[in-house]
């Protein structure tokens, strides 16, 4: 090799080791200086192209000026006629400049006449393989307009634990794939509906749960129906604990009756729920963990069907009228179907939080997220069984995620129920408190 190339050689070789070293150890500031610009060109310059082969475009009529070649003059030069002309042209979406996000960049497209969203809903999986990204998702702020959100790569892969919220009855449960927090607030969406199959991550995620909450002023309450090998270690931190469908009657009939109560005192003091009310006198809210809901509607024969009914009624009563009254709902199950009766399909209704794992029938996915938008079922039954804790989330902001779960042992949860045991209270202590007993606290 000639002597001249190798100061060339090396400092190519010096750069190139220092944007690995940059990208590694500042991954956030090489993507805004380095790997946002030449993204943001790519866009830009394929974009016609892109929209073309994902059959976004649309045929449009014309005119444009020609050049018609006459007759040849006795000089030989050719005289030159131009006209205009109706000709067919591709017409591509405007696309604004794209804006840098935490993992991606993200772009507002003008639709064309007659496109709806929906249109580049079902070619996002092309665009994304088409620019070389791991997702695009597409949402719409405002008629006329589509936003389409790219994710360089997966977010998910490896999840960091946040720090905890402070904020009572919300807990940080993991990470959007957005990269923003995933939390569960129950004063915003009061029950939730959390479906997966086994090693889906759906008991981590009451694991989590439990750690986020035993430190705070509310009462566990756990319907544990596999005969309370889940919840039992956690039983320090519960205020009561049903471990077959005979004692969930029961402690459901304590709910409603305590629900009732509570209904009474709102009344007496002219607040609409428990939180208009003065610190003093405010109950203590209740957060049940329903584990195996599928369990409280299954029917052996026909002797248990009294018994059934009763126990979907009351737990539909809970769902119906809790959120007011500080009880609130978390019921998991591997399977949730219609089969299960009407009891289920009710309950549903009343959970407006969703949550679905990984699980082994579509049914489920379908019990789960079929009413609220079809692309988040598809996403939910294309996740791989290698991925434990990912899940498809319905928000708040009435939007859809992937997202993941923190990983939560089993001993972890279990020591946070023993260190927090004392923030327990009795449940005798809860159901035997009366509305006068708070009115004179």
């Amino acid at each position: 090799m000639p002597e001249s190339l190798h100061l060339p050689l090396a400092v190519l070789a010096l750069l190139g080791a220092g944007l690995w070293a940059w990208r590694r150890w500042h991954p956030a500031s090489f993507w805004l200086v380095i790997g946002y610009p030449l993204n943001a060109i790519t866009v830009r310059a394929t974009w016609r192209k892109i929209a073309l082969g994902c059959g976004l475009t649309k045929k449009r009529q014309r005119w444009w000026f020609t050049t018609v070649p006459g007759a040849i003059a006795s000089t030989g030069l050719v005289q030159v006629r131009r006209r205009f002309q109706r000709v067919a042209v591709d017409t591509k979406p405007f696309m604004w400049l794209p804006l840098p996000t935490r993992y991606g960049w993200r772009v507002t497209v003008h639709t064309l006449e007659g496109q709806i969203p929906d249109d580049y809903a079902a070619a996002a999986e092309r665009l994304a393989h088409s620019w070389g990204v791991h997702a695009v998702r597409v949402s719409s702020p405002r008629p006329g307009r589509v936003v389409l959100a790219a994710t360089i790569r997966d977010p998910l892969v490896t999840v960091n634990e946040l720090p905890p919220s402070s904020d009572l009855l919300k807990v940080t449960v993991g990470r959007l794939e957005t990269g923003g927090p995933w939390t569960i607030d129950f004063r915003v969406v009061p029950h939730w509906l959390n479906a997966g199959a086994t090693q889906s991550g759906k008991s981590n995620l009451a694991n989590v749960l439990i750690v986020g909450l035993a430190p705070q002023p509310v009462a566990l309450v756990g319907f544990d129906l596999k005969g309370g090998v889940e919840f039992t270690p956690y039983a320090p931190r519960l205020s009561a604990l049903a471990t077959c469908r005979t004692e969930s009657v029961a402690l459901l009939d304590d709910l409603v009756t305590l629900m009732t109560e509570r209904m009474g005192l709102c009344r007496t003091a002219g607040a609409r729920n428990i939180w208009q009310l003065a610190p003093a006198v405010r109950p203590t809210p209740i957060v049940a963990l329903v584990d195996e809901l599928a369990e409280l509607y299954l029917m052996a024969d026909k002797s248990e069907k009294d018994e059934i009914a009763h126990t979907s009624t009351a737990l539909l009563r809970v769902a119906q009228l809790g959120r007011a009254f500080g009880i609130y709902l978390f019921c998991c199950g591997q399977r949730i179907g219609s089969d299960l009766g009407p009891g289920v399909t009710a309950l549903r209704a009343q959970c407006s939080g969703r949550i679905c794992h990984r699980v082994n029938d579509p049914e489920t996915a379908t019990m789960t997220l079929g009413d609220l938008d079809p692309a988040a079922l598809a996403s939910a039954r294309t996740i791989p069984a290698e991925t434990p804790g990912v899940a498809i989330v319905a928000s708040s902001d009435g939007q859809w995620y992937r997202a993941r779960s923190f990983y939560v042992s089993e001993q972890a949860a279990e020591h946070a129920a023993r260190m927090y045991a004392d923030l327990a209270p009795s449940w005798a202590e809860i159901t035997t408190t009366r509305p006068t007993e708070l009115q004179n606290a």
